[in-house]
């Protein structure tokens, strides 16, 4: 039995599947945050959250790497970690310098540092030759119009350290540029009270499919899981709709999206990681929009699990552990399986969510999570805003997507609004 430290986690799903992949892997884990109320607020009136189920929980100022690390190192000198992780991305390169300082198995913190900065990422990319969109790395509003001038629009403009789409905004003239520069400028501190970059990204505005190939990476090698094709909504915004896992690509792009995701995390430099990289199918070939050294959220790691028998979340356990992990598959009687999320439009108060009642007794039906009434509701402008999601297998092809997008036709939100 092996016993692992998790610094902080999201409060939603991979919060909930890290802990049960350690639990089922027959080991434990110390749980370290700095505001223990956050978790506290964040479960369901009634019950705990899962991460508080810890053999040991313990807060700390997780902010202040520097400062934790002693802290740390106090800690495993009485408790004995044999492996340091998160599921919470702002918490990435800090579990790296930690499983450093203590000397245990992970990614360098060079490598999960450039990966988790935007811009260090497009750096580090075109050194290596890795294709992804024109940019320009801008310290503010005069400089990003600069730049836009020279870049041409549409354009994305984007925070280089946030998550979930968070302020990413397509802009077609220098007015809407303005107004996301500011927008961005007005978040100076992210959900964990971590002061952010004073810089954005600016990008060519990618035509064509999107798409994420889930990898590990381990002992310098990097093996493809498979690929999940993603449905985006929600302009100017972009807004995760849904997801499926294999995604059906024809077999020259499924190859090229590989490929290229495959050569990101190697120019990066990752290794001992289970990752998530976006890319772009343009007429041109694959763009590498992000590369995020953990596992895929939004429910992306139940689909591969349904359709593979794989579970992302005890694979990074495994390789965390620094132990190979078993990537062989198993007929789990599905071709595809797809989640689809209900994605508000207006802001006010939840009332009800008509026509799910019948959901729960289909028997293609894998998941159904939905909000409860008198929620507050805010029109989506990232993934943060969900009013549930709805996730379908199929057992004879590709046909999970359409199955899960008429389900969620019938589901009729009302919103009382402000």
């Amino acid at each position: 039995m092996a016993h692992l430290l998790v610094v902080e986690s999201w409060v939603g799903s991979m919060s909930r599947l890290l802990p049960r992949a350690i639990r089922e892997g027959g080991h434990e884990f110390t749980f370290l945050t700095r505001d223990l109320h956050h978790y506290l607020r964040a479960a369901p009136e009634g019950t705990a959250h899962p991460m508080l189920a810890a053999r040991n929980v313990l807060t700390a100022e997780t902010n202040d790497v520097d400062a934790l690390l002693p802290v740390v190192e106090r800690l495993h000198r009485a408790l004995g970690f044999d492996a340091v992780v998160t599921s919470c991305d702002y918490y990435l390169p800090a579990v790296a310098r930690i499983a450093a300082r203590l000397g245990l198995p992970g990614p360098t913190p060079e490598s999960v540092e450039n990966a988790c900065r935007k811009d260090t990422t497009r750096r580090v990319l075109g050194e290596a030759g890795v294709p992804g969109p024109r940019h320009a790395v801008c310290a503010g509003r005069a400089e990003a119009v600069e730049a836009a001038r020279e870049l041409g629009f549409p354009l994305v403009v984007k925070p280089v350290d946030l998550c979930a789409g968070m302020y990413v905004r397509r802009v077609d003239d220098e007015r809407e540029l303005s107004e996301a520069c500011r927008a961005i400028a007005g978040f100076p501190s992210n959900a964990r009270d971590q002061l952010r970059a004073p810089v954005l990204l600016l990008e060519e505005f990618l035509e064509g499919p999107e798409v994420s190939v889930e990898t590990v990476s381990f002992g310098g090698t990097t093996q493809v899981v498979g690929v999940t094709d993603k449905s985006l909504g929600g302009a100017p915004a972009f807004v995760e709709t849904g997801h499926m896992f294999p995604a059906a690509l024809a077999p020259a792009d499924l190859a090229a999206a590989e490929d290229t995701a495959t050569r990101a995390v190697g120019a990066l430099g990752l290794d001992a990681v289970v990752a998530h990289t976006e890319i772009k199918l343009t007429a041109a070939g694959p763009r590498v929009v992000e590369v995020n050294p953990r596992p895929a959220g939004n429910r992306i790691t139940e689909l591969i699990r349904h359709v593979t028998g794989l579970d992302l979340a005890a694979v990074c356990v495994e390789v965390a552990l620094g132990r190979t992990p078993d990537l062989r598959r198993r007929d789990t009687g599905l071709r595809s399986a797809a989640v689809g999320f209900l994605v508000p439009d207006t802001a006010g108060t939840l009332e009800s969510i008509e026509g799910s009642s019948r959901l729960h007794a289909l028997e293609d039906v894998l998941e159904v999570q939905l909000a409860e009434p008198g929620r507050a509701v805010k029109a989506a402008g990232s993934n943060n805003e969900y009013l549930g999601h709805v996730m379908a297998g199929d057992a004879g092809g590709f046909g999970a997507r359409a199955r899960v997008e008429s389900l969620l036709s019938g589901l009729r939100p009302r919103v009382a609004v402000r």
